[in-house]
């Protein structure tokens, strides 16, 4: 890659060679750019694997049937209820304290209550630790509006970090089940259907006068933070 070898010159009255030969300082910055070019190649390419590596395994999870869970009855009128309960929440991997299950996509996780989701903060600390509950509004058997969250961020660090569990959310269609364990007991719902809205919409957080409502929020297109998803469900009577 560097210049070298022997340029010869021909011509009357004189003929002569030229050797030519790049200099120590040229060829230690020709290797530290291409060192430096490859390491930003790199670092580029596993930035992209590392942002759309979990969308990615989840729709091929999902596409080859292995993110459905297992969906199971519980009897609410036993007298181990509670223990049935929280056999049952535990094979899903959540606790039957508060947490959210959407066999279709196999999506499970604990839930944050009472988070404020004005506070960017305190959602995101929150949201490491599972689907955040939006304070102000209801729990489940309550007969009020539900609402749970799990936002994504621009960063590749923070979307892997903090979307992973409602990637898949947006594969529900009417009639999928959605399941709540709230103080040791199974609430169950319906998805009845799914909007789009902006970033700034906050109607879906009030209860709109039409009794209990679950509503699961994430970011749309996943990965980014530029509309939002709203899939809406009704209690299964």
């Amino acid at each position: 890659m560097f210049p070298r070898g022997i340029i010869y010159k021909s011509g009357y009255p004189f003929r002569g060679a030229i050797t030519l030969e790049a200099s120590l300082k040229t060829k230690i910055a020709y290797i530290l750019a291409r060192g430096v070019g490859a390491g930003l190649i790199g670092f580029a390419i596993i930035s992209l694997l590392f942002t759309i590596g979990p969308a990615v395994k989840g729709e091929i999870q999902y596409d080859l049937g292995f993110k459905k869970a297992a969906y199971s009855e519980v009897d609410l009128v036993s007298a181990d209820n509670i223990s049935r309960v929280q056999k049952e929440a535990a094979g899903y991997g959540v606790g039957s304290y508060f947490s959210v299950v959407v066999p279709k996509i196999g999506a499970s996780s604990d839930i944050v209550a009472n988070v404020d989701a004005g506070d960017e903060k305190e959602y995101l600390s929150a949201l490491e630790n599972g689907v955040a509950h939006a304070k102000g509004t209801y729990f489940p058997g309550q007969g009020e509006n539900i609402f749970l969250f799990s936002h994504s961020t621009d960063s590749p660090v923070n979307i892997a970090r903090y979307n992973a569990v409602f990637y898949l959310l947006r594969k529900l269609e009417t009639g999928d089940r959605i399941i709540l364990f709230f103080a040791d007991k199974k609430y169950e719902y319906e998805v009845t259907n799914k909007v789009i809205t902006s970033p700034d919409d906050t109607s879906w957080l009030t209860s709109q006068g039409v009794g209990e409502r679950l509503v699961l929020q994430t970011c749309d297109p996943p990965g980014t933070t530029w509309r939002r998803l709203l899939v809406v469900a009704k209690p299964v009577s």
